[in-house]
């Protein structure tokens, strides 16, 4: 028997893939996710139009159906990161500000979910409406109500997973000051102003391509290192 015993050779390499993980679902997540919030935007007018111009706005059709595509791939990248990146922090995380990020980041996905069916029931009722050729204000109701799930609901548990998640990685030196400063001022702005200043959500999906684009390009914790115990002789 040697005087060494590398029996912890395992979680060193594990510790190696697990950041890069988190780094390539994050930018993915945040290009399908950014990708569909801008196409919701460009989908609906800042100046809401009567129903047989919205009828008749065929490129706004297309554009939500787009962002339909790309939002549930983005919400299952999301999950990827969120599971990869609490795999990176390990048993040193916090019980009380792990069970928040797992929470608000479950929601947030949920949320996304809600609106993307919210959403696919308004443009199947745009269709209806089209091909019985009788407009109505039902189109209103819609557009307010994906609205109201993308660009207030939604954004605020983002701000919850963005303020919790800041805060674990800061605590346990993970992030740099930058990116601690970059993860607080998008969470307090998604959580307090985004309902009156537009485009405020795409803080999220920016917030998220920073943070995967500091993990891809970070040298991983503990490379070449071996832990090693003394085993005395006999």
């Amino acid at each position: 028997m040697g005087d060494r015993m590398q029996g912890s050779a395992d979680p060193p390499a594990k510790s190696l893939r697990t950041p890069r993980a988190a780094g390539a679902a994050g930018i993915l997540a945040a290009l399908m996710l950014g990708g569909a919030m801008v196409l919701v935007r460009l989908a609906f007018p800042g100046r809401p139009l009567d129903a047989a111009e919205y009828l008749a706005d065929t490129s706004s059709h297309r554009a939500l159906r787009v962002a339909l595509v790309l939002l549930p791939y983005g919400g299952i990248f999301f999950l990827w990161f969120m599971g990869a990146l609490r795999d990176s922090i390990g048993a040193r995380e916090d019980r009380f500000f792990a069970t928040v990020f797992f929470g608000a980041g479950l929601l947030y996905v949920a949320m996304l979910l809600v609106f993307g069916a919210t959403a696919g029931a308004y443009l199947d009722t745009i269709e209806e409406m089209k091909a019985a050729g009788q407009p109505g204000n039902l189109h209103h109701f819609g557009r307010y109500l994906t609205f109201t799930l993308l660009a207030e609901y939604a954004p605020r548990m983002a701000a919850v997973f963005t303020l919790t998640a800041t805060t674990i990685a800061t605590r346990l030196g993970i992030f740099p000051r930058w990116l601690s400063a970059l993860g607080y001022l998008a969470g307090l702005v998604l959580l307090l102003v985004v309902r009156t200043v537009v485009w405020t959500e795409m803080l999220f999906p920016v917030w998220v391509l920073a943070v995967g684009c500091f993990l891809l390009g970070a040298p991983p914790a503990g490379n070449g290192v071996r832990l090693t115990a003394k085993i005395p002789n006999p």
